[in-house]
């Protein structure tokens, strides 16, 4: 064989091996396209079909307050960290059907109450106000180095979602220990 017959073969030994690398550069570059295309609409439809939506939204008013809509009892963390972006420190506990947390969570900003007038003139009334799908939260009434404790028992009968239990507490606030709660039917 001549030298230059085998200059030839060498070469199209050369080409046929670099065009099986780019078949297969190629073909990982396609798998590795459709696998990113799964992935995102993946991304997409999953929270379509299974109606995946958030437990609850966050606005902010023009007059300052801030309006909560709560749909489901979940991401209580979460929540709180959405409230004190927008200027309160909140702690979020729900609970189940018949049940409170425990009376003594921390200092009460202003005392306590013991008739229903002084309960409307506290804080602990004007902090949060329920509506019939939200609630509406006052920033005013709470202070630097204060908590407005929000409490959100499961209402499992009757039109209203859940039953809303907000105070102020001065310092730390103790961790909510669910107990009975007579005053609700059941």
């Amino acid at each position: 064989m001549r030298f230059e017959e085998q200059l030839l073969m060498d070469l199209k030994a050369e080409m046929t091996a670099r065009n099986e690398r780019s078949r297969r550069v190629g073909r990982r570059l396609l798998a590795g396209a459709a696998v990113a295309a799964v992935a995102a609409v993946t991304a997409v439809a999953v929270p379509l079909l299974t109606g995946a939506e958030p437990a609850y939204a966050v606005s902010k008013n023009a007059n300052g307050t801030i309006t909560v809509e709560l749909k489901e009892f979940r991401d209580a963390d979460q929540l709180e960290q959405d409230l004190k972006e927008l200027g309160v420190t909140a702690d979020v506990t729900y609970l189940k059907p018949y049940t409170k947390c425990q009376n003594d969570r921390g200092e009460l900003v202003g005392g306590g109450y013991d008739t229903p007038e002084e309960w409307r003139e506290s804080v602990h009334y004007k902090v949060a106000r329920p509506g019939p799908k939200s609630f509406l939260i006052d920033p005013r009434y709470v202070g630097k180095g204060q908590t407005v404790a929000l409490e959100f028992t499961e209402n499992p009968k009757g039109p209203v979602k859940s039953q809303l239990n907000a105070t102020v507490i001065q310092g730390p606030v103790e961790p909510c220990v669910p107990v009975h709660d007579p005053t609700q039917l059941g």
